[in-house]
């Protein structure tokens, strides 16, 4: 990788976010308009704590996805990708400065979200708030990186909608937000042990209760960045110039 080319490319994403105020909205705002809606819903601080890490996971994750994977492959079919390709640029110089750029505005969507729940919504942690974010942070990241992986094998808009129901709602309802992942039938739970939203939702869930950096913990936030960069390396592996 070129570490000139990778920010270059991160600088025109995020000169493109500028002109576009409604996408930067949707990435930063959706997540914490959710959680106060969920907040109302519960009409109860305990019930929303406990709750609230699943939350923090399950949206930014899934909103990072839906709009990376649409914004790629607008990219794609404008022929802008294929421009960029006939310079000298490698692949991963691409999707590196994509996931550099989705990366800064989904710490802040992040920082958003942390930043109400805790002060507004009566969310009690245990745990340290930097970790909270970090951590959700690591997750909004992976959406990102599963968006550019899922873009490639997309040909339009509504196909790369078609995929979230694959790539997003198996690991919603299987990462611990409905029941506990050890109580379901052990065909479900082995499903949910591959799937990296689980991990992050794990992670979460053990912030909130507790300040201790334990084993468990350090191997969740490394599975959920090993999924992440495996996605950003596979993306690169299938990245088209054009769409056929």
């Amino acid at each position: 990788m070129n570490t000139s080319i990778l920010l270059a490319t991160t600088a025109r994403i995020l000169t493109q976010f500028r002109h576009d105020r409604r996408t930067v909205a949707l990435m930063v705002l959706m997540p914490s308009l959710l959680l106060i809606l969920l907040r109302f819903v519960f009409n109860s601080d305990q019930a929303f704590s406990r709750a609230a890490p699943a939350l923090l996971a399950v949206f930014p994750f899934a909103i990072m996805f839906i709009v990376t994977s649409i914004t790629t492959l607008r990219e794609r079919t404008t022929a802008t990708l294929e421009r960029l390709m006939t310079m000298p640029m490698g692949k991963l110089d691409l999707l590196f400065g994509y996931a550099l750029a989705f990366g800064i505005v989904a710490l802040v969507q992040v920082l958003v979200a942390v930043g109400i729940s805790l002060t507004w919504l009566g969310l009690e942690i245990g745990g340290s708030v930097w970790l909270l974010v970090v951590i959700a942070g690591l997750d909004a990241l992976l959406g990102t990186a599963l968006g550019l992986f899922a873009s490639a094998f997309a040909r339009t808009e509504f196909q790369a909608v078609q995929f979230m129901p694959l790539f997003v709602m198996p690991q919603v309802l299987l990462c611990g937000l409905f029941a506990p992942r050890e109580a379901m039938t052990p065909v479900l739970e082995w499903l949910s042990n591959v799937m990296p939203l689980s991990y992050a939702v794990d992670a979460l869930t053990a912030v909130t209760k507790s300040s201790d950096i334990t084993g468990e913990l350090v191997r969740n936030l490394a599975i959920v960045a090993a999924c992440g960069l495996l996605a950003l390396v596979l993306g690169a592996v299938t990245l088209r110039r054009r769409t056929p």
